[in-house]
């Protein structure tokens, strides 16, 4: 049994934080929908203290504001960008398109539509995630969406610079500079200014994931998105300061952000909490990491290797590190994680902004039943069908009229009896001619 060094907070006083959160966005998204364009700007005005003429960045004020960007960071947005570009154009040339001809002239196919058009919503506020840019835009891109509509919000008032640069060099068709709630509902339900997408992708905070909970349906998501988490699995070969660190810098996202050490070494736990403990008071972000790791940070102790990959999969982390003598086992031993980091070379903060795979991940346990965003997400998959042969097609009429009738659907038996006949009419016991 493993031995627990640090629990989180009970999961009853998490879920009535949600509670109040979705009230008052359901409110928020209502007013939306019924008031459009004047509602969206008092709550920008509301939250973020933004009410410009228009919300969209015309393309004289875009070049303006990346003129503004140092060199060195408009480089490195392109280098990642071409990271994020490169694998996504891999994950699309997976994809296979096909026809096969299962009977004679039955011709049956397979095609990966883009949706028409996709919102973007990359966080602002506090952090600026340039980088959730390169994920939402350059992957929608790849994938050939044509229309990508882009959101971030003003930071204190402020254009964020860098982002804006990011959505841009991403091939945002359209930039605009709203956040939070009203960004995504008038990206879903559309208002006088904003055209309503098909398709909603981005993280953002506790209202953001809320908003997009409640609209999927009436446009899609690419996930059911919670607080960032970071699981690492380590053991004795594992350096404890690093362990520290990396769990620190995924806690730093937010205060309900979970981080989680599942080890086979209890002095490397004790070590790691110690570590921990020393580091956090001259975090930068200590006003977020520190309620994080006090209020849901976990440290777990158990026997063997394979204990640890069997309770990392019960959390289904939306980032798991593996810090071990053989990380790779990880690949044949798990199978609910968003994404695995393997080896003391790599880590979650590569995949957060620099590495190239996608880093809107599930949450929430929902690494059990999905992966991340990637290209396919932007593709609808679709199927065609054609018969040429009448041979065939009446061979297929006869059994569709006698499997539709064992479930009671007649009208469906008379499409199949029409082929089955060939199309003579005079054939069909039930045509009252």
């Amino acid at each position: 049994m493993p031995k627990v060094l640090k629990s989180a907070v009970p999961a009853e006083q998490v879920a009535a934080q949600r509670d109040d959160v979705a009230d008052r966005v359901r409110g928020i998204i209502a007013d939306i929908r019924d008031r459009g364009d004047a509602a969206v700007r008092e709550y920008s005005a509301k939250f973020d203290s933004w009410s410009p003429e228009s919300f969209r960045l015309s393309p004289e004020r875009i070049e303006e504001i990346v003129a503004r960007v140092p060199a060195q960071v408009l480089d490195d947005i392109r280098f990642v960008q071409d990271q994020v570009r490169t694998f996504a154009r891999h994950q699309r040339d997976s994809i296979r398109e096909f026809e096969v001809e299962t009977l004679p002239g039955v011709h049956l196919g397979q095609k990966h539509v883009p949706v028409a058009a996709a919102g973007a919503y990359v966080p602002g506020g506090r952090y600026p995630l340039t980088a959730s840019a390169h994920m939402t835009i350059v992957t929608a891109k790849v994938a050939g969406v044509p229309r990508v509509a882009a959101c971030t919000p003003p930071i204190r008032g402020e254009v964020p610079d860098a982002t804006v640069a990011a959505m841009h060099l991403a091939g945002a068709d359209e930039i605009y500079l709203l956040g939070g709630v009203q960004a995504v509902a008038a990206l879903a339900v559309g208002t006088e200014t904003i055209g309503r997408v098909d398709l909603i992708a981005g993280p953002g905070n506790a209202y953001v994931a809320e908003a997009k909970r409640q609209l999927f349906g009436e446009v899609g998501i690419d996930l059911f998105a919670g607080p960032t988490e970071v699981l690492v699995v380590a053991d004795h070969t594992a350096d404890p300061f690093v362990v520290a660190v990396d769990l620190l810098s995924q806690a730093e996202h937010g205060p309900d952000s979970p981080a989680v050490l599942i080890t086979t070494s209890a002095d490397l736990a004790r070590e790691v909490l110690d570590h921990v403990e020393a580091l956090l008071p001259g975090m930068p972000t200590r006003d977020f990491a520190e309620p994080a790791w006090r209020d849901h940070g976990e440290i777990h102790v158990v026997d063997s290797a394979d204990e640890a990959f069997a309770l990392a999969d019960t959390y289904a982390s939306e980032h798991v590190q593996v810090l071990t003598a053989q990380p790779r086992q990880a690949l044949e031993k798990m199978r609910n994680y968003g994404a695995l980091f393997l080896g003391p070379g790599t880590c979650v903060s590569f995949g957060d902004k620099v590495i190239g795979t996608n880093h809107v991940l599930p949450t929430r346990g929902a690494a059990r039943y999905t992966g991340g965003l990637w290209v396919g997400k932007y593709l609808k998959t679709v199927t065609y069908q054609e018969v040429t042969s009448s041979e065939s097609s009446e061979r297929l009429g006869e059994v569709c009229g006698r499997a539709a009738r064992v479930e009671l659907f007649e009208g469906h038996a008379r499409s199949g009896d029409v082929r089955a006949a060939g199309f003579r009419r005079g054939e069909l016991a039930w045509n009252p001619a």
